[in-house]
């Protein structure tokens, strides 16, 4: 169909071409012969624009930036380090590597903490917003979308002294666009809800850099998710979080306010060895020369490569029914069996440990989730853990900076992240005997 369409503007612009020179014909011809080649013009086939094939960009090596959530750049770096990538670098809300195309394909399929995989194609000092517009022409952004797709371009900035965003973004768009209509005829509509073709301009004091979207849709939507619970957290948080606990399949975990199951169904996805990419359509898959056979062994890899079914040590509970069932839904959609994941109906402070001893990390309902401060309750569930949980690691993620005051337990670790626009900290307690208490 997108080639229909495409054969369809792309005739309409053949059309014009060819009257305008019939036209120029007219103005130098006279006469019954003027007339009759004319006339052979207008009914001569019209030949369609075809675009030039480019060079194969799928050869080339890259730079590519990772966005994630604040607070995981650190883990981030590991995962993609783990994956092989080269000159891997932490940066400020993610990391960027360098990569051929196939290790960018790679990335959309196997990384889970980052939120999309941007590839860097054009980077200068500029002045002015017509320097955006420049910039943005000199792309060759007809290697990768053309006419035939449909286009969205963000812009964000740090320090920049432009006034308007807004304008800079006209300005980047224009500039595609443009380029892509001299260079082929036509030009992409604007789609800003569902584009087959994602641009990012990031602007600071003194520079703009343009990127290629190559993931599409954000990366923490793994393609399961209907059922959101109250308040979850993303995916790609919820990876991040269990790297920083430092929790391993071979450990137990337990998440005593699981809600609709994000937690939970992300470890066990970790301990199948499912790519977070696998059910999740990408971006380039939409590109030209996208390089199909390639992308459908490299997934077909990934297959092969799952784990085989072993017991899954993984448990969660809630006083919610109604979340509880989202959970259930959710963990058939993630491809699970329905007892791989152990869920009960059980209010928190009635909790007893469901193995030996492992991991907890949870996400309780706080402040501006939520808006429960109920003290008497965190200093109950605060006893349960002292009599019920020795030995075991407890992470939890709140945006409450006073609740291990609530808790009357002094965190052995405390990380700054994000929950999406919401600041929070994952504060880390071990339970001994005596654990870290402050009466």
């Amino acid at each position: 169909m997108e080639k229909d369409s495409k054969t369809l503007s792309l005739k309409k612009t053949s059309k014009k071409s060819t009257l305008s020179k019939d036209s120029e014909s007219k103005t130098v011809r006279s006469g019954a012969r003027a007339r009759k080649v004319a006339q052979r013009a207008l009914n001569a086939p019209k030949t369609k624009i075809i675009p030039k094939i480019t060079s194969d960009y799928t050869t080339e090596m890259f730079s590519v930036f990772a966005p994630c959530p604040i607070g995981l750049e650190g883990v981030l770096l590991d995962e993609l380090k783990s994956l092989g990538l080269r000159d891997v670098e932490i940066g400020k809300s993610g990391c960027s590597f360098k990569a051929d195309w196939s290790g960018i394909m790679m990335a959309n399929l196997s990384v889970r903490i980052a939120s999309r995989i941007l590839v860097q194609v054009a980077h200068e000092k500029i002045e002015t917003e017509n320097d955006i517009y420049e910039l943005a022409y000199k792309v060759p952004w007809e290697r990768w979308f053309g006419p035939e797709h449909t286009l969205r371009v963000d812009t964000t900035g740090m320090k920049t002294a432009f006034t308007s965003l807004q304008f800079c973004n006209l300005r980047a768009k224009d500039g595609i666009v443009d380029r892509l209509r001299d260079k082929e005829g036509s030009r992409p509509s604007i789609d800003t809800v569902r584009p087959s073709a994602k641009v990012h301009l990031f602007l600071d004091s003194a520079s703009a850099t343009f990127y290629l979207d190559t993931s599409g849709e954000s990366l923490f939507k793994r393609g399961w998710r209907l059922d959101k619970g109250l308040a979850p957290i993303r995916e790609n948080l919820a990876a991040g979080l269990l790297a920083l606990t430092g929790w391993s399949p071979e450990k137990p975990l337990y998440d005593p306010f699981c809600g609709s199951g994000t937690i939970l169904i992300e470890a066990a996805w970790i301990a199948k060895n499912i790519p977070p990419g696998l059910f999740h359509p990408l971006g380039f898959e939409r590109f030209r020369n996208h390089p199909v056979k390639q992308w459908r062994q490299m997934k077909a890899e990934a297959k092969e490569n799952l784990k085989a079914s072993e017991p899954l040590h993984i448990y969660g509970t809630d006083i919610d029914t109604f979340a509880l069932k989202a959970a259930r839904a959710n963990i058939l959609r993630a491809g699970l069996e329905s007892d791989e994941i152990m869920l009960k109906n059980i209010n928190a402070l009635e909790c007893t440990p469901p193995s030996e001893p492992g991991v907890i990390l949870c996400n309780p309902p706080y402040g501006e989730r939520l808006d429960s401060e109920d003290t008497p309750f965190w200093r109950e569930w605060s006893s349960v853990l002292k009599k019920q949980f020795t030995g075991w690691d407890i992470n939890i993620i709140t945006s409450d900076r006073d609740l291990p005051s609530k808790l009357r337990l002094k965190p052995r670790r405390k990380t700054p992240v994000f929950n999406g626009n919401l600041e929070c900290r994952l504060f880390n307690f071990e339970m001994v005997e005596e654990s870290y208490r402050n009466d």
